[in-house]
């Protein structure tokens, strides 16, 4: 059997897995909380949660992938596994799984003890300026990774004391400095470009970019380069292993340095959709398939 026939094969198991697992969890909610019905959707969203976050610890085809460090392995098992619908019970539940590095972190901005990547800063600003967006933008990203800065650049906390400042924590937070920006300086620019294909807060600050998986908006602020040859490389993707298998010419070679990059970073970027009559949640989860572990949950019920 070829890569893709095993790889469809994994995805076919892993859907199979799924399904078995939450129905079997659900069959015991059903019984335990049946008599209130939102306590009952809540707890089913938290079985289902739990459910899968087990199937991908126990998964022996995603342990396969670390083992062998399968770039092309984990490439064909997000190209097969993208988007997972299920109809259990009277519960219609959608799950996408994506790479969890295919954006940039902007809390890398910084490495929250006031030293700043201007390297990145600048490729930043400078792939703002092009989209006709103020420098002012980068500097409200900068005030809100630098929590141990004594000075800020701008009036972000003076008009919202009680923002989170440590890092950007999700893109609900983001969405609140996108919505600062546009505000204070009657700029709606920001709403054009598509943020959710450029920036993944996450906590970590020493996350990499898979540059497998890196967008072409990600491709274009990082080099530098104009939309066309970004789509052009984010396209490529799935058959990188090394700096020469980018065909970067030298000058995006150097562009590229200024950001820690990687061909295999194993981090999947869950979400989760569950529906019942008139009641929905959405929950979205970073899972470290090396480490078996879950991250950066969050929740809208």
């Amino acid at each position: 059997m070829g890569k893709r026939g095993i790889a469809l094969l994994i995805t076919i198991l892993f859907v199979m897995a799924i399904s078995i697992s939450i129905g079997i969890g659900l069959k015991y909610v059903n019984k335990a909380s049946a008599e209130v019905e939102n306590e009952n959707f809540l707890f089913r969203t938290r079985v289902i949660t739990d459910d899968i976050l087990k199937l991908l610890k126990s998964s022996k085809e995603l342990d396969a992938l670390i083992n062998d460090s399968s770039i092309e392995g984990l490439f064909m098992f997000l190209s097969q596994s993208g988007f997972i619908p299920l109809e259990i019970s009277d519960l219609k539940i959608s799950m996408e799984i994506s790479s969890a590095r295919a954006m940039f972190n902007p809390n890398t901005l910084c490495d929250g003890n006031n030293t700043i990547a201007w390297k990145k800063v600048d490729a930043l600003k400078e792939y703002m300026s092009k989209h006709h967006i103020s420098q002012v933008y980068t500097d409200i990203l900068l005030d809100n990774v630098n929590p141990s800065s004594l000075s800020y650049n701008t009036s972000l906390f003076d008009e919202n004391p009680e923002l989170f400042r440590d890092y950007i924590a999700s893109n609900t937070h983001l969405e609140k400095l996108n919505d600062f920006y546009t505000q204070r300086y009657y700029d709606n620019k920001v709403k054009e470009i598509n943020l959710d294909k450029l920036f993944y807060p996450s906590p970590d600050r020493h996350t990499r970019i898979d540059l497998n998986y890196a967008t072409s908006e990600v491709w274009e602020m990082m080099l530098g380069v104009d939309t066309v040859r970004a789509e052009h490389l984010s396209l490529g993707g799935g058959g990188y292993t090394n700096l020469e298998s980018l065909g970067l010419n030298e000058e995006e070679k150097k562009s590229l340095s200024r950001f820690e990059v990687s061909y295999f970073e194993p981090v999947l970027d869950i979400k989760l959709q569950i529906i019942q009559n008139d009641k929905s949640a959405h929950i979205r989860f970073e899972y470290d398939i090396k480490n078996k572990q879950g991250l950066n949950f969050s929740y809208a019920i």
